[in-house]
């Protein structure tokens, strides 16, 4: 798909239903923060019963604590793809195959063993866990990882685990990817999420899907749904909306894929560009 070279917003009406906005590189400004200008255009939305979703590699209680402020209305989009939940309610959950952890954090233990400075995180439902203990690591980690335990072995880790993270103090797509090949087959995928982190989950997770499950469950359409994204993990999610904005320091991937432009995350591009699509709803 071809798309525009600068920041375009189509004409309304929209009918908008929900909003499902990426994190680092999109909703984030530079210093990782979430900008103070989102949240009255996030009560507006609800106020027009439209939702808004973060969709982050972050886990639930990550995501849950930087948008408490949303209450009964919390709709988290977590993991990238494999978790979503509305409240309460968990809309759909896409656990690793049982064998498949300890046989990737073995492969990591060699990986780190043959010089590469690289940390696994064990991505679980009830929390994350991590063996390295080291302050360089944990404060890569813990911003992601609001529920963070240290363990001696991560492969007798007893929880419904979702993900497993890992962590490159290099370059994650050319220093440890490359080990990780073997993994992306039958029941498992490998997707590099930026240029430290990959993560691996079972086959057929991703945030598109994720959406589409969102979708399914709050009765909400393609053309009802906005999306924001940068970066690889949100390539899927480009292709479940009608209104899908790539930001404008997107990866070149997801610039083709998405069909409109967003300004810089560093330029608040998802509020200019939420703003444009409010400014005309359906009556």
């Amino acid at each position: 798909m071809t798309q525009p070279d600068a920041f375009h917003v189509p004409e309304g009406p929209h009918d908008i239903r929900l909003v499902v906005c990426d994190m680092d590189g999109t909703l984030l400004d530079a210093a990782k923060r979430i900008p103070d200008a989102i949240w009255p255009l996030v009560d507006r939305m609800h106020e027009r019963g439209v939702l808004f979703a973060p969709a982050s590699g972050r886990q639930y209680a990550t995501l849950a604590r930087q948008f408490e402020r949303l209450g009964e209305d919390l709709v988290v989009i977590a993991e990238n793809g494999a978790y979503v939940r509305r409240g309460d309610v968990e809309v759909s959950a896409s656990p690793l195959p049982g064998d498949a952890m300890p046989e990737i954090v073995g492969v990591l233990r060699a990986h780190a063993l043959a010089g590469y400075d690289v940390g696994a995180v064990v991505c679980g439902k009830r929390s994350a866990y991590v063996e390295r203990s080291d302050e360089a690591f944990l404060a890569k980690a813990q911003p992601y990882y609001a529920a963070l335990e240290v363990v001696d072995d991560l492969t007798r880790v007893d929880d419904d685990i979702l993900k497993v993270a890992i962590y490159d103090f290099g370059e994650a797509a050319h220093d440890t990817a490359p080990a990780l090949e073997g993994f992306d087959g039958d029941a498992l995928r490998v997707v590099v999420s930026d240029r430290h982190w990959i993560d691996i989950m079972a086959l057929g997770v991703d945030k598109g899907v994720a959406v589409r499950a969102l979708q399914s469950a709050l009765g909400v359409t393609p053309a009802q749904t906005v999306v924001f994204g940068d970066y690889l993990n949100d390539l899927e999610m480009m292709d479940a909306s009608e209104l899908s904005f790539a930001m404008a320091n997107a990866h070149p991937q997801v610039a083709e894929r998405a069909r409109y432009m967003a300004p810089a995350n560093t330029d608040a591009g998802v509020i200019t560009t939420l703003r444009r699509l409010l400014e005309h709803p359906v009556r």
